[in-house]
């Protein structure tokens, strides 16, 4: 009997964490992007080489059909570059003058869902939005559109037939079964289906803990990576202490951590009236819990943080995803909201008791101060674990809680900068420690000879402000002090071939202001009038 209620649970929590969406209208042919080339030359760039080290210039750097062929210092800062220090440039050649800009390894968002029915937009806009904001590598955690839909673009990203980063396929645990698992041997068959299926990892929220035993030693077996999603109706037994002792690869957000802090409970303090399912429950007490956890330097703190990176245990935060709860009018005006969200998307970001992730039903300035604590210690459990040698990623989740993709992606490298990284620590989480769990490492996340050309051009230093990554710019005055907006990508480069992040991002707002007019929307996101009661 006690089987059937833990598989009765885990069932519904797969329910309640996410729904199953239909698959979006899929990618279409790509018609962006030059190349690759035979030889391609990127000419006077400073070159950030993602792994850490300062940035170093004036470079030219040489590009052979998809792969970095060499690197070459070619002079001084602030002195003009002597043609005899330059690699020869050959017939047939292309050639990009770009003095005074800086090179980054294509970005790597380690948590990057498609969307699907429930968010309404067609794959296309995505897909576009991560390239326009540098990110040339996603792990798409779940594939709840279809582990066979997800393939699909990714074999079609693979040969670029589409414009899209290359994508690595997870699958939510127990996704395509009838019912969660009853027994261990029936989640290791499970895993070694769905790795013969071509799947690359597994997503987990939660199970009893002979199940998640079974199916994390299955995935090592099988050669797949793990994520996990700690949901709160299975935290109690299993928490990520439990998780890394098991065997697994990294824990997406935060939920599980504070529980494994726990010095004077068990449970979460839950008040009395608390349903999961009502999300602005689920969510406002979330951003209660890491005030119930062992204090910063405390002997519990450091013991939990050693074991974990003892583990070899990866942190992939997502931020982001939760800055609303912080500050809700912030999220709802920012900056991109007024050309880049697509009105299907607005809709499902709107308060709904039926969607997830749109819990705004009464958010108060209580709430938002007690998820300004919650970010606060967040924040400083993740800056002591990178100081201690734990490994980091970025990870965006965005398509909820009004986070555009791309965009959410760059303002979470701006909270790990609030969390305390270093801009270039920031940067290495967001491209060679993705790659490393991804098992790419040989192939992108940093700038080598012999690697992919998995490239982000940009005219500002991004170590100055990463702002100017955003596909909207930096707002500042300029020069003939006038209000104005500088930066964003100028190209990103994957696989060799040259995207213009500008005329990516015409394609979104294009797209988006075609589906307002068919909507009979205005030309932007609609708000609701005060009206006094």
């Amino acid at each position: 009997m006690q089987k059937i209620i833990n598989k009765a649970i885990s069932f519904i929590l797969l329910l309640a964490s996410f729904s199953l969406f239909a698959a979006p209208d899929a990618a279409p042919e790509r018609e962006r992007g030059e190349g690759p080339f035979d030889r391609l030359v990127l000419r006077g760039v400073t070159v950030i080489n993602g792994e850490g080290a300062p940035p170093i210039g004036p470079m030219d750097v040489v590009i052979e059909g998809n792969r970095i062929a060499s690197i070459h210092n070619v002079g001084f800062p602030g002195v003009p570059v002597l043609d005899e220090d330059r690699p020869e440039i050959q017939p047939g050649d292309r050639v990009l003058e770009l003095q005074g800009h800086y090179l980054l390894p294509g970005f790597v968002d380690m948590h990057a869902h498609f969307g699907g029915d429930a968010q309404g937009v067609p794959a296309e806009y995505p897909a576009k939005l991560w390239l326009a904001h540098g990110i040339t590598t996603i792990r798409e955690p779940g594939s709840f559109n279809g582990l066979d839909w997800v393939k699909e673009h990714q074999r079609r990203s693979a040969d670029n037939t589409i414009t899209a980063p290359r994508i690595v396929p997870y699958v939510g645990f127990g996704q395509g079964n009838d019912g969660p698992f009853l027994t261990p041997a029936e989640a290791r068959v499970w895993v070694r289906d769905i790795a013969k299926q071509g799947a690359s990892g597994i997503k987990f929220f939660g199970a009893p803990p002979e199940i998640m035993k079974a199916a994390l030693d299955e995935a090592r077996a099988q050669g797949l990576g793990s994520a996990m999603h700690h949901a709160q109706l299975d935290v109690t037994h299993w928490n990520v202490l439990d998780s890394a002792r098991a065997g697994l690869t990294t824990m997406e957000h935060w939920y599980g951590l504070p529980e494994a802090l726990f010095e004077q409970q068990v449970i979460q303090d839950y008040p009395a009236d608390y349903n999961y399912s009502n999300e602005q429950h689920r969510f406002g007490q979330a951003g209660r819990l890491w005030q119930q956890a062992a204090a910063p330097g405390s002997e519990k703190w450091n013991s939990v943080r050693d074991e974990l990176i003892a583990l070899g245990f990866t942190l992939n935060p997502t931020l982001t995803i939760y800055e609303a709860s912080r500050d809700l009018m912030r999220e709802m005006n920012a900056d991109w909201q007024q050309d880049y969200a697509h009105p299907n998307l607005w809709a499902f970001f709107q308060p709904s008791r039926r969607a997830h992730g749109s819990y705004w039903f009464d958010w108060t300035t209580a709430d938002e101060i007690a998820w300004k604590e919650n970010f606060r210690l967040w924040m400083t459990f993740l800056d002591d674990y990178k100081n201690h040698g734990g490994s980091i990623t970025l990870g965006s989740d965005s398509g909820y809680i009004w986070k555009l993709y791309g965009f959410g992606y760059i303002r979470e490298m701006e909270l790990l900068q609030e969390a305390g990284f270093h801009p270039l620590e920031v940067l290495r989480s967001a491209t060679i420690q993705g790659a490393k769990v991804l098992g790419m490492q040989d192939r992108i996340g940093s700038i080598r000879p012999g690697k992919l050309a998995d490239l982000v051009v940009t005219a500002y230093n991004p170590l100055e402000n990463f702002k100017v990554l955003y596909g909207t710019g930096h707002f500042r005055l300029n020069d003939g002090n006038q209000p104005a907006r500088l930066g964003g990508v100028r190209y990103t480069i994957k696989d060799g071939i040259i995207y213009d992040a500008a005329e990516l991002l015409d394609d979104v707002r294009e797209m988006v202001k075609s589906a307002r007019s068919e909507a009979g929307s205005g030309p932007g996101p609609e708000r609701l009038p005060f009206i006094p009661q």
